[in-house]
């Protein structure tokens, strides 16, 4: 008889553990946003924590905690439960780039955590400042070889995902241009419509408005194909320069270890909450594409994108300094 107790207590537990699982969440639950609020993360963040708490019937709060490019939020992350309580909304810079650009990081993006959804994405555009004739990707060129090194690309920082649109376009057209990189989108922005620098590889709904109000001039976009929103501005592709595809994009991820039956819910409640039509109507409005697709998909695509950025960074030889 003593034997048969520690089975015949597991099998009592088992239907008790399964049902703590698919309850959740039966208390609140943080999204952690490891970046300032009023950008793209936190716009689809927010989207999608409203959505899952009127879905689900349990708050979700969101929780900027900013810095080091993310890392410091995505470690507080890695060191949290995991027990669906704790989330992070997170663009791609701590998932597929710091890790490569910072000496050391708390954290490793290809064994501690749990990926459940890429929830938007949105591609790059080339703009240039007020001041410039170049209306096509030939003109951007043309002046690129005529004055190697001295055509100014301003970015949002050494490893942000414009600076790095940058470095590929420059490799695939094998050209060089002059790297101005600044401490954030907005200040880079500034002296962009102040002609202060010439181009810039700017994500699509950072710079909409200015597009649309003829401040800057749209080039290209950095997309597999155009943006519904700038829907007379060509592709990378289209106007000949191949292998320059690039997004920005926000994906929603857990600490490693999440119990099968939380990490399926959480994952299909948030693909469900981005494709509200509501939702994706106001995010779409902004320039950012839905995309909400499974937590193996995003695995796959995230290991896809680790590696193809380390290759671009060991090869241009680009640090976080």
């Amino acid at each position: 008889m003593k034997t048969l107790l520690p089975w015949m207590l597991a099998c009592c537990l088992a239907p008790l553990a399964a049902t703590a699982q698919t309850a959740w969440p039966d208390k609140p639950v943080t999204v952690i946003v490891p970046f300032p609020a009023g950008g793209a993360t936190d716009a689809a963040a927010r989207a999608m924590a409203t959505q899952l708490q009127t879905a689900l019937g349990q708050s979700f709060v969101v929780d900027n905690r900013p810095g080091a490019t993310g890392t410091l939020g995505a470690g507080l992350v890695k060191r949290a439960a995991a027990d669906g309580y704790t989330l992070m909304v997170a663009s791609l810079a701590p998932y597929v780039i710091a890790p490569h650009l910072m000496k050391s990081v708390p954290y490793d993006a290809l064994k501690d955590f749990d990926y459940l959804s890429v929830l938007v994405q949105a591609p790059n555009v080339l703009v240039a400042a007020p001041a410039k004739k170049a209306r096509s990707v030939a003109d951007v060129l043309a002046e690129l070889r005529a004055n190697p090194g001295k055509v100014s690309f301003a970015s949002s920082g050494n490893g942000a995902s414009d600076h790095l649109s940058a470095e590929l376009f420059w490799q695939q057209t094998k050209t060089e241009g002059l790297h101005v990189p600044y401490k954030g989108g907005a200040p880079a922005l500034n002296d962009l419509l102040g002609n202060q620098v010439d181009y810039s590889f700017q994500n699509v709904n950072a710079v909409l408005g200015q597009i649309r109000a003829g401040k800057l001039h749209a080039i290209a976009v950095t997309g597999a194909k155009r943006s519904p929103v700038l829907p007379d501005t060509p592709t990378l592709a289209e106007a000949g320069v191949q292998g320059a595809e690039v997004y920005s994009w926000q994906g929603l991820a857990a600490p490693r270890g999440l119990p099968p039956a939380v990490r399926d819910k959480a994952a299909a409640a948030a693909a469900a909450a981005m494709r509200d039509p509501k939702v994706a109507a106001r995010l779409t409005e902004q320039g950012l594409e839905i995309v909400a697709n499974t937590p193996a998909e995003f695995a796959a695509f995230q290991a896809k994108e680790f590696a193809r950025w380390k290759t671009l960074i060991d090869t241009r030889k680009i640090t976080a300094d």
